[in-house]
């Protein structure tokens, strides 16, 4: 497998960043115009079941590769045939145990959860599904180790078309909850169909045993931080399930999404190509300091105002859109996760930047006690305030965000104040307008869209003249890359 020069880092970075964040800008538009869609039409239960299975799936994804994709992208060697092949076979190993024993329980887990016929097949929809995903693997290795962002989004665009204009279609025509099965399906044939078109790789079983202890000594550890990711977020909706009716898991779910929104919109995609970026950057300290505040502030200087706006303008979106009345229990927990996700957008960038440079098991001791911290806050916090109890034990963690820091400054020298202030700043007085007009002025949807434009209008304002003289440093660095 061929290597990218040191001097193309930054240039396909650049560019990885612009076609990554903006085409996956676009998936998200039709994702939440979906999901908008869908909650007119399908009822809070629906969504609960959806919630619930998708969370059993995501808990057998942990286990499909023990951190060994992350570790040939964290590699700084050149990835031979041997590591793929032995990455691929490892996997297939463990993804059709994982499939096989699904398969078999599922009328068990369906008994378990209460849930009809129609809920037992899109859990085995899922299941399926999962197995699809495994096999964009090793093309998705080559593809991101060579930073080459612009086709790796392609499959993801497809997979998003294609599964929510299926279950739009099918959830208007009355489908219920088998518009997402079939969207399910649907989804996971078109996405392997073309991520094989982009980047073809001859399927191919071997195994090193040199290889393979080399890998999973970095993709052990960076696992078991996926596994305990697993525990805390993704296992908590399995357990509500129980603990809880299915329409109060749905708010759950319903906020958690909206909240997160942002975060994943920006966050995800900067971290997917800065841990490949950082990985080449390990030897360069000042390099990777820049990199590091400068995610930072892209991140934070999207996010912070989403947030704020979605937790103030949440109210009148649920009276002015038809229908939509009905997740006003959700508002509560809807600013909740905002809180969480909003320190998140620091966070995250920097334990990212701590897996880049090897440094797994600090990582690994912060998520051990988020998952210690959830377990014990949750049921807790749920049984004080009901289902909103979840929302606030996961604000309440992410208020470690300052140990992250404090932990991280020893083995990274970056300045997480200077990255974060400026963005702070314009976003707080953005939401202090938007707080006192918002209640005269978005009252209908034409005024109501008027005062989003002057609310951003006010925060680019703002932010550009706090942050001019970095921003015309940015862009013209940024131009550069284009022009190489």
């Amino acid at each position: 497998m061929q290597e990218i020069e040191m001097s193309a880092v930054a240039q396909r970075s650049v560019k990885g960043v612009f076609a990554l964040v903006s085409r996956t800008f676009v998936i998200q538009i039709v994702s939440l115009a979906a999901s908008f869609i869908l909650s007119v039409f399908l009822q809070p239960s629906v969504f609960g079941v959806f919630f619930v299975v998708s969370a059993i799936i995501a808990f057998l994804s942990y286990f499909s590769d023990i951190g060994l994709a992350a570790a040939l992208i964290q590699k700084k060697e050149q990835v031979t045939e041997d590591d793929l092949r032995t990455t691929f076979t490892i996997q297939q190993i463990l993804i059709g145990t994982l499939v096989i024993i699904a398969l078999l329980a599922s009328g068990q887990i369906g008994k378990f959860y209460n849930l009809d016929s129609q809920g037992v097949l899109l859990f085995q929809a899922l299941v399926i599904s999962f197995f699809m995903s495994s096999l964009k693997t090793i093309p998705s290795i080559i593809l991101e180790r060579s930073l080459r962002f612009d086709k790796l989004v392609i499959p993801q665009i497809v997979e998003t078309l294609v599964f929510n204009v299926t279950a739009v279609v099918l959830a208007v025509s009355g489908f219920g909850i088998s518009s997402f099965t079939y969207a399910v399906l649907g989804r996971g044939v078109s996405g392997l169909a073309v991520i094989y078109f982009i980047q073809p790789w001859k399927v191919s079983f071997g195994f090193s045993r040199s290889v393979a202890k080399r890998l999973l000594s970095f993709g052990i550890p960076f696992q078991a931080n996926s596994v305990l990711a697993l525990v805390k977020d993704d296992l908590i909706p399995v357990y509500l399930g129980k603990v809880l009716p299915l329409a109060e898991v749905g708010y759950i779910g319903f906020a958690k999404k909206w909240a997160l929104t942002p975060l994943r919109l920006i966050m995800d995609n900067v971290i997917r190509i800065t841990f490949p970026s950082f990985s080449r950057l390990q030897s360069e300290k000042n390099l990777l300091r820049l990199g590091i505040e400068k995610s930072l502030f892209v991140g934070t200087a999207v996010i912070f105002p989403s947030l704020i706006a979605l937790v103030i303008l949440a109210p009148y979106i649920i009276e002015l859109i038809p229908r939509y009345e009905k997740w006003s229990p959700a508002l509560l927990s809807l600013s909740l996760f905002s809180f969480d996700a909003f320190l998140s957008s620091i966070s995250t960038p920097i334990t990212n930047a701590l897996n880049a440079i090897g440094k797994i098991k600090i990582t690994l001791f912060f998520m051990i006690f988020w998952t210690a911290a959830t377990w014990i806050l949750t049921p807790l916090f749920v049984i004080l305030y009901g289902f909103n109890g979840v929302s606030f034990a996961a604000a309440l963690i992410s208020t470690s965000v300052a140990a992250v820091v404090y932990v991280s400054r020893r083995y990274i020298e970056f300045d997480v104040i200077k990255a974060v202030r400026k963005p702070f700043f314009a976003s707080a007085v953005m939401g202090v307008v938007l707080y006192f007009v918002s209640s005269s002025t978005a009252n209908n949807i034409f005024t109501f869209f008027m005062t989003v434009f002057v609310a951003v209008i006010i925060y680019i304002g703002i932010l550009y003249y706090l942050a001019k003289d970095e921003i015309r440093v940015d862009v013209r660095f940024v131009l550069k890359q284009f022009k190489k």
